[in-house]
């Protein structure tokens, strides 16, 4: 295992596990680059037909790790911008097993994968306004997309969390099973994959993809405005609120 990330191959599969269930997941810039590597591997390997994403402990991922991410420049090689090239380009089924806290790139992630498995505990939150910040990985784009413009406003701009069940509602996540049973259900899933023809597999996802040049080119257009929101007055302020576990103020 290299830095907090688990890389299994299963079958055709490949499974990638966050595994720093201490800080519920949150992911760093070194976590970020062995999930990228693991993802550009596979797409060089044609018995691959799927990526598993997964969280160890209470949590699926809690977002980025504030401090290793302010410490990391949002420059074009940023960790961060590999990973989002990653998951919007990539050719194979992506699956997700979620539980707990699905928070910033742990909740936009999902929006990337053809099928997520949630546990009740899962709470997915799009907060990147909470933060200062605005919504990245292509998601003001496939939010709207998955559950339209209104409902998407509220989610982006409020960022308040989306428990399990309205999350299935809402057509966030494929299934909600018991506690604990998330990842058996989504290696179920791969199962099911593993038995179908690969060709016609990837090529069907593929179709059902179509457009992820679009994708690539929002999430470009938020790159821009995230960089600027990080010298922003209204994100030093949300950083020091957050650090100093008090409300944060952003109008005098």
């Amino acid at each position: 295992m290299a830095q907090n990330v688990e890389i299994v191959r299963r079958g055709a599969g490949l499974e990638i596990h966050l595994d720093r269930p201490d800080k519920r997941n949150a992911v760093t810039g070194a976590m970020y680059t062995a999930m990228t590597a693991a993802m550009v591997a596979a797409e060089g390997q044609a018995d691959v037909v799927s990526i598993l994403f997964a969280g160890r402990g209470e949590g699926f991922c809690s977002g980025n790790d504030l401090q290793d991410f302010l410490s990391t420049p949002m420059t074009p090689d940023a960790p961060v911008l590999a990973f989002l090239k990653a998951i919007s380009s990539t050719s194979k089924v992506m699956i997700a097993a979620v539980q707990g806290p699905c928070v910033g790139i742990g909740a936009t992630l999902l929006l990337h994968c053809d099928h997520v498995v949630a546990a009740p505990s899962a709470r997915l939150a799009f907060n990147f306004v909470k933060m200062a910040l605005v919504p990245e990985a292509g998601s003001s784009l496939l939010l709207p997309r998955a559950v339209g413009r209104l409902k998407a406003a509220e989610l982006l701009l409020l960022g308040e969390p989306v428990p399990a069940d309205e999350a299935l509602r809402l057509g966030l996540v494929s299934r909600v099973v018991g506690e604990g049973e998330q990842l058996h259900a989504a290696r179920a899933f791969v199962d099911r994959l593993d038995a179908l023809p690969p060709e016609a597999l990837l090529a069907a996802r593929a179709l059902l993809n179509g457009g992820s040049q679009t994708v690539e080119a929002r999430i470009a257009e938020e790159v821009d405005v995230f960089s600027k929101q990080l010298a922003s007055p209204e994100f030093k302020e949300a950083v020091a609120a957050f650090m100093q576990k008090r409300a944060p103020v952003f109008r005098k």
